[in-house]
C-alpha cells in the first residue's frame, strides 16, 4: 500500500501516471515536440494536454461499455434492409434511434415473428446509447431470469436487482420465446417495474399481441414478413 513517505517518482512520464495523466505519460515525447514546433503559449499548452487527456478518458468509458454491454456481433444499421421486413414503419424507428425516449424515459418494444430482425434493432440502440453518452447493456430474458434466480439469499436477490437499475438503458432480447414459471415471471416484473418511469428499458418480443404499451409508456416497433 502507498504511504505519504512513498518517493515521489523521478521521470515525468511516471509523475503524470502517478497523477492519473495515463494517456499524456504515454506521449509525453511527441507532446513535448509538437508543443515545441508549434510554440504553444503554456495556456494554449494546458488546454491542449486536457483536451487530449479528457478524449482519451472518453474512448476508454466508451470501450468499456461497449465491453460489458457483450453486444457480440451484429449487423449495422447502414446495412437494414428495410425492404425485409415488408411491414415496418421506418419513420419510428428513426425516430426511436434519436434517442429521444431515454431522456423522456420511456420504453421500446420491437414486435415481430422470428428472424425479422428484432435482436438486431435491440444491438443497434444500445450501441448507438452507448456511443451517446449512456450505459446500456443487452441480455436476454432467459439469462437475467437466471441470473436472478441463481441469487442464494434475499438480500443477494435485491443487491443483484438493483444493478439492473443503474443502466440508463436495458434491452431485454427474446421474451416470450420460453414459458416462465410465477416465480420467473415475477422477478422479470420487478425488473420492468424497478425501471419504470426511472431507466428505460427496450423489450423485443414474438408475442404479436403484446400491445399494452400505454401501460408501459412505451413507443412500439412493429415488424412483419
Amino acid at each position: 500500500m502507498s504511504s505519504l513517505l512513498d518517493p515521489i517518482p523521478t521521470t515525468l512520464s511516471d509523475q503524470l501516471r502517478q497523477l492519473g495523466l495515463v494517456h499524456t505519460a504515454g506521449d509525453v515525447n511527441d507532446f513535448v515536440a509538437r508543443a515545441t514546433q508549434k510554440r504553444w503559449s503554456p495556456v494554449v499548452l494546458l488546454e491542449r494536454l486536457v483536451e487530449a487527456e479528457l478524449a482519451a478518458r472518453l474512448r476508454h468509458r466508451v470501450d468499456r461499455r461497449l465491453r460489458d454491454a457483450r453486444l457480440g456481433r451484429f449487423k449495422p444499421m447502414a446495412d437494414f434492409e428495410w425492404n425485409w421486413p415488408t411491414q415496418i414503419h421506418r419513420p419510428t424507428v428513426e425516430r426511436v434511434f434519436t434517442l429521444d425516449f431515454l431522456a423522456q424515459r420511456e420504453n421500446v418494444i420491437i414486435v415481430a415473428a422470428n428472424g425479422l430482425g428484432k435482436t438486431m434493432l435491440a444491438k443497434n440502440l444500445v450501441h448507438q446509447a452507448i456511443l451517446a453518452g449512456h450505459s446500456a447493456r443487452l441480455l436476454t430474458a432467459a439469462d437475467l431470469i437466471l441470473d436472478l434466480t441463481s441469487q442464494e439469499t434475499a438480500r443477494a436477490l435485491q443487491r443483484r436487482l438493483r444493478t439492473y437499475l443503474r443502466p440508463h438503458l436495458i434491452a431485454i432480447d427474446e421474451i416470450g420465446y420460453l414459458t416462465y414459471d410465477a416465480h420467473a415471471a415475477d422477478l422479470l416484473f420487478q425488473v420492468v417495474s424497478r425501471r419504470y418511469e426511472q431507466k428505460s428499458l427496450v423489450v423485443t418480443t414474438n408475442l404479436l399481441r403484446f400491445r399494452k404499451r400505454k401501460r408501459l409508456n412505451a413507443q412500439r416497433i412493429v415488424t412483419r414478413s
